[in-house]
């Protein structure tokens, strides 16, 4: 598919997007009457102006879901999944346009837009199909006297707070099982990216969402606006995706209302590439895992732990790889890898590169910064990259491929566990019993066996140790939204 996109239709698509808060149904400015800018990052550009909400809006936003709440957790469940399933459709037939649309405001390839939005539909498809399968539990008490029922009623009203990285998807994957489960929300997109949820809430409404089940608040205040809903008794779930930093700011302050939280946090993915390893699927396996959103996923390869046998040809084979991706605009033609979302990103990926060629480590390629304008970076491989690097233990969110070897299994597994994070591991063997050992020893919430992308709808994703807890997408999400009543009854 052509990605050739002319300035009329980029300036139709960013015209058709609604910029005002959404509140109980309605669009409307911030009470303030604030907006904030929203950059292109591949050229530095105002493509926007959205609302900026202040304490007040936030305020409306939560008084609407809790106003809705009764009314949408009584809804059928087969009324819940059918909304689910026509916004499904609706986001499937604007794929281009929506794609375009997170391509302007984030900066990834079309292509990759593409594929989130795909993504992002499947979780309205995921839990459309789970609406109806709520089911408690009925049984006979051990002495035979009484009846035991168990049932599962929604949560209540919830906060999201979505990342820039994957703009549609991450909320989708938070919106499905709640809208499901019968949960009313109050959706804080990140600051960079507010035009596609924005567009999914439009997309939501025209599905034939009640007013005031999804409410979204697009601000540049995020700490002391999401503080008004988090002190607020009424809400009764927080979920929240991006870093562990703000993660355990989250936490903190939601522990005073005793909130349900549910946290996806950083990553420092390992991957791991054993002796027996199948070079050619582990090169392949390695460009998704490393290359995906530019390397700005919390599920992005952070560390190649190669077998010393191995190595210097996967080094080779990996660079010749990232060398001939084709940096530019997302919008253009051919172009693979866009920008990084901002100044500040790229800076931490310049710091990150130099660090480790200051302690030893050798750039096979790339290791530079690309262009006059827009936040691009090369895509880069840094071989014998020594222990202490930096880059080794910090997230790099960036188009940055470290590679560090071992000698053993046992070695690899504990290098591969030396790490606060725990969210993903990937693992290359061609032999099933040294694959399910390794799987099974590592301290990670997810593993892909012989495979660079793990994310799916209809498996739990989440990870351990300060990645985060609680599991979004497969049968496991929609507990999350969730409360499990006893019933006792005498007879």
């Amino acid at each position: 598919m052509s990605s050739v996109v002319t300035p009329d239709r980029e300036t139709a698509v960013l015209g058709r997007v609604p910029t005002g808060l959404f509140l109980a149904g309605r669009w409307r400015p911030a009470a303030a009457g604030g907006v904030m800018p929203v950059e292109d990052p591949s050229t530095g550009e105002r493509i926007a102006e959205v609302a900026d909400a202040d304490v007040a809006d936030a305020r409306s936003a939560l008084d609407a879901a809790v106003a809705a709440q009764g009314a949408w957790a009584a809804t059928a469940p087969r009324d819940r999944g059918e909304i689910l399933r026509r916004a499904f459709e609706l986001v499937t037939a604007r794929a281009e346009d929506l794609a375009l649309l997170m391509t302007l405001e984030m900066g990834k390839a079309l292509a990759e837009s593409r594929a989130e939005i795909a993504y992002a539909a499947e979780f309205l498809r995921w839990f459309s199909e789970e609406a109806v399968r709520i089911s408690g539990r009925w049984s006979v008490a051990p002495n035979g006297a009484t009846r035991l029922l168990t049932m599962k009623q929604p949560v209540g009203p919830c906060l999201f707070i979505t990342p820039w990285n994957f703009p549609m998807a991450m909320g989708t994957r938070k919106i499905g099982p709640a809208v499901a489960a019968g949960c009313t929300m109050v959706v804080k997109p990140a600051s960079a990216t507010p035009l596609s949820m924005l567009a999914l809430a439009g997309i939501m409404a025209e599905a034939g969402l009640p007013d005031g089940v999804l409410n979204v608040v697009t601000t540049s205040r995020s700490g002391p606006v999401m503080r008004e809903v988090l002190g607020d008794p009424r809400l009764r779930k927080l979920s929240f995706t991006g870093s562990t930093e703000v993660g355990r700011t989250l936490v903190e302050a939601s522990a005073a209302q005793l909130l349900r939280v549910s946290m996806e946090l950083g990553g420092n993915a390992p991957f791991i590439v054993l002796a027996d390893a199948d070079l050619d699927a582990a090169v392949d396996g390695a460009m998704l895992a490393k290359m995906r959103n530019m390397g700005e996923a919390c599920t992005a390869a952070n560390r190649f732990l190669v077998h010393e046998s191995l190595a210097e040809e996967f080094t080779g084979r990996l660079a010749e790889r990232m060398a001939a991706l084709v940096v530019g605009r997302g919008v253009e033609d051919g172009v693979d890898v866009g920008p990084l979302i901002d100044a500040a990103s790229r800076e931490k990926v310049a710091g990150l590169v130099s660090d480790a060629v200051d302690r030893g480590a050798t750039v096979v390629t790339g290791g530079t910064p690309v262009g006059q304008r827009g936040y691009f970076y090369a895509p880069t491989v840094l071989a014998d990259v020594p222990p202490g690097s930096r880059v080794l233990a910090e997230e790099i969110f960036g188009p940055v491929a470290p590679v560090t070897t071992f000698g053993t299994d046992d070695e690899a597994i504990a290098l591969a566990n030396r790490s606060e994070f725990g969210l993903v591991c990937y693992v290359y063997t061609r032999d099933l019993s040294r694959a399910v050992h390794t799987a099974e020893a590592l301290e990670s919430g997810m593993v892909g066996v012989n495979q660079g992308v793990v994310s799916n709808p209809a498996a739990p994703f989440g990870g351990v140790k300060h990645s985060g807890f609680g599991r979004e997408g497969g049968a496991e999400g929609i507990e999350e939204y969730l409360e499990v009543k006893y019933v006792g009854m005498a007879l």
